[in-house]
């Protein structure tokens, strides 16, 4: 009888959540309620977690909660360091939590509400949750390897290599979007920028009292961290009003990009349980707590989504960015539904501190629903907007026009009719100046935050929700930049430790000093490109960040069904496999389309040779002219660094083909590196607890 109404439960939820992505998905013409979108994304993710992440856990992965973990058998108190699953769970989830699930569903709400939110749903518990887990799981069997590292010991010279210098490439260019995207939310926000930089002395304090205060009253730390956390939005907006103190934290987004670099080393540097750790998991209660609190505003509120299904712009005349439906819409929302940069984290900083395997479905998998959940409440957030007041805020002026007359003379034009007046009224409410051409996604998913909280809880807040939420996104990206940057400092160490040795001790200071400065160096340079950029940046780095991060998943998927196919179980290898073939697909079609278009809104190449041709002719803007030279370098760059991208995941497939071949031809291959059995002590005394 128990089993009979547990499988009906589980039958009814099957059923609604059927019904509710019908309804999504068959609705043309007529508005409908967000709270489609909520129950679809709820009955999905739920039916995923309880029975394909079981069953991938148990059968394809077969976890063994008596094993000890890296964490346990190399714990050195600075990076290796047996903690708390609800803090490796938090610390997990802000890490991989950055811009893609918030930037990336608004940039792509230009094509519709439909095509991103099927992407969200589907690809993400088929794809990007798999992929999460299933690294966490062979990078922890592997004493807490890097993606490169493993791929290198799994596949050999010529594939490990590529793989390497590939993700630490990749990984480069993802940091240095996550910088553009907080420092572009916190350019000339008091409010923002104090807010955000009152969370690194919070976030010390509390690692302190965890780890020599009050050791293991993890109840007592978290409920002094978020107190100060409150207390911090509240300062920040005293601070704004405050004349003599707000021009402390308004800054253009040049300085704000040095602090985030200094902000970057000094996070790689310090011990994990002093700054990164405790931020991270103190950011996790700012983030859900906002995301619980977005959703129950949508149930109160149950606002329409008044963008339509499908727009004209599938055909890739899209104002926000050039591109058709596909693959772009798979390339724009990228870590809402898979996102190599999880699988950094996954092999680097989640695997040193995760206690048991037991663990690793809740962490891996539940992180990435719930990342996947945020980016439907992102699509949702967008999509409520007028079109015409979505277009205006995120349509660069250089396509509708520099004065407010025509640029809603121009959106207008399209079908979405939206005034200046509208405009003017919207922006004052939330406390701006202006928000038109305000690209980037974060003010547009700011604004239809604050409508949506302000609708539900008081309209009279609604400056004081915008300012609020973009601390939020400022917070949520910080979160990942600094794991992304220790993340780089550990695979640089592996790296250079196949030269030197002793350039692989972690914990060695002068390899941790050398290995932070250049990862942040690196990224710091994309950063300095994207605040320079006269339209924001996003256009020159977002689709870049895009099949960059696509590419990195496939070379995580690409390990991940060697080793399957190595460890025998050829049979469970389609679980990797299958995303693994889509990812191919859409990276290398957009590679083709951003190298070889003549749009130049497409074509880097197309882009630059465009730019040069008006810097001769002299028909640039003399501001825009100044740095033209530096932006066709930039444009140049990044095609060059497409093309590499390109060449080093096939170099990877390929040599992922011929190892399995080989293997299953019966020939000698590379043993696997997975270290053996030791029992663990920690599980040993929480089953006697």
């Amino acid at each position: 009888m128990n089993n009979l109404l547990k499988n009906s439960i589980w039958l009814l939820i099957a059923i609604l959540g059927a019904a509710a992505v019908g309804g999504i998905a068959l609705n043309r013409g007529e508005s409908i309620n967000a709270l489609w979108f909520i129950t679809a994304a709820l009955c999905v993710y739920a039916i995923a977690y309880r029975f394909y992440a079981a069953w991938v856990a148990a059968s394809v992965l077969a976890v063994d909660p008596t094993r000890a973990t890296p964490a346990e058998r190399l714990d050195n108190g600075r990076d290796f360091v047996p903690t708390n699953k609800w803090i490796v769970f938090g610390h997990h989830f802000a890490a991989i939590a950055g811009p893609g699930p918030l930037v990336g569903p608004t940039l792509a709400a230009q094509f519709g509400y439909l095509p991103g939110t099927l992407w969200l749903l589907f690809g993400s518990v088929l794809g990007g949750c798999v992929q999460d887990m299933v690294t966490l799981f062979l990078s922890t069997r592997r004493n807490a390897k890097s993606l490169g590292q493993m791929a290198r010991d799994e596949l050999g010279p010529l594939g490990g290599t590529a793989a390497l210098i590939g993700t630490f490439s990749i990984m480069i260019i993802l940091i240095a979007v996550l910088g553009l995207v907080v420092v572009n939310a916190m350019k000339h926000s008091p409010w923002a920028t104090s807010t955000v930089a009152a969370t690194i002395p919070i976030a010390m304090i509390v690692g302190l009292y965890m780890r020599h205060l009050r050791p293991g009253q993890v109840l007592e730390a978290s409920a002094l961290g978020v107190t100060l956390l409150l207390l911090s939005v509240a300062g920040g907006g005293w601070i704004d009003g405050n004349e003599t103190l707000r021009g402390l934290f308004d800054h253009e987004g040049l300085t704000l990009a040095w602090w985030v670099m200094a902000y970057g080393f000094a996070a790689a540097i310090l011990p994990v349980w002093l700054l990164l750790a405790p931020r991270d998991y103190l950011s996790t209660f700012m983030k859900l707590g906002t995301i619980t609190l977005l959703a129950v505003a949508i149930v109160v509120l149950q606002p329409d989504v008044k963008m339509p299904a499908v727009t004209q712009f599938i055909d890739g005349t899209g104002p926000v960015f050039g591109g058709k439906l596909f693959p772009f819409v798979f390339i724009t929302i990228a870590c809402g539904a898979i996102s190599g940069f999880h699988a950094l984290v996954s092999s680097g900083t989640t695997p040193k501190l995760l206690t048991n395997e037991r663990d690793i479905r809740m962490i891996g998998y539940g992180g990435m629903v719930l990342e996947s959940f945020v980016a439907v409440m992102a699509m949702i957030a967008a999509t409520v907007l007028d079109p015409g007041v979505f277009f205006a805020i995120n349509s660069p002026a250089g396509v509708v026009g520099k004065e407010a007359a025509a640029a809603v003379a121009t959106i207008s034009s399209w079908g979405f009719p939206v005034s200046v007046e509208q405009m003017q009224a919207l922006a004052g409410k939330m406390g701006e100046a202006s928000l038109f051409a305000r690209t980037g996604g974060a003010p547009s998913l700011a604004v239809g935050m604050a409508s949506i909280f302000g609708s539900a809880f008081g309209d009279g807040l609604l400056a004081l929700w915008y300012h609020f939420a973009i601390m939020f996104e400022a917070i949520f990206i910080l979160t990942t930049l600094d794991a992304g940057t220790r993340v780089g400092r550990f695979m640089l160490q592996d790296m250079l430790g196949n030269i030197w040795p002793k350039m692989a001790e972690t914990s060695w200071a002068p390899s941790v000093i050398l290995t932070s400065a250049l990862v942040v160096g690196g990224w710091g340079y994309f950063l300095y490109i994207g605040v320079i950029d006269p339209n924001g940046g996003v256009n020159i780095l977002w689709p870049l960040f895009g099949i960059a991060n696509q590419m990195l998943a496939a070379i995580a998927l690409c390990v991940a069904t060697g080793i399957l196919i190595k460890s025998g179980k050829f049979s469970y290898a389609w679980v990797t496999g299958l995303p693994l073939l889509w990812l191919i697909i859409i990276t290398s079609t957009a590679s083709w389309q951003k190298i070889t278009s003549d749009d130049v809104r497409i074509g880097f190449f197309s882009a630059a040779n465009d730019l040069s041709t008006k810097l001769a002719a002299g028909t640039l803007p003399p501001e825009k002219a100044a740095i033209a030279p530096q932006l066709i370098f930039n444009l140049h760059l990044d095609a060059y660094l497409t093309l590499f991208f390109v060449a080093l995941l096939w170099t990877i497939v390929f040599d992922m083909l011929r190892v399995c071949a080989l293997h299953l031809a019966g020939k000698s291959v590379r043993p696997l590196t997975e270290v053996p059995h030791s029992p663990s002590q920690l599980a040993a005394e929480w089953a006697r607890d």
